[in-house]
């Protein structure tokens, strides 16, 4: 893949947050990761995400804890705040 290619491709990635107890209503024929074990879920275990290119998946409207859509860079944002990532302490 072109440089340019993976660039356009990244700004056309959308994702949603949802409660992990929802995960039954995923539909992995419909986004980019496969099952449940390619998620990254949050710190603490209860959130996880989705993304996907183009139209929104119809199982998206199903989810009562879903956040709302983001694009590539706030969700970038998102990944680097202290639910998701671990802080190495020295």
């Amino acid at each position: 893949m072109i440089y340019g290619q993976q660039q356009n491709q990244d700004m056309d990635t959308n994702y949603i947050i949802f409660n992990v107890s929802e995960l039954d209503l995923i539909d992995f024929n419909q986004v980019i990761e496969n099952l449940p074990e390619t998620l990254r879920y949050s710190i603490d275990g209860t959130k996880t995400f989705v993304k996907w290119i183009g139209n929104e998946p119809a199982f998206i409207s199903e989810l009562v804890s879903k956040s709302i859509i983001y694009n590539n860079e706030d969700m970038m944002d998102i990944l680097h705040t202290d639910e998701w990532e671990h802080k190495l302490i020295y």
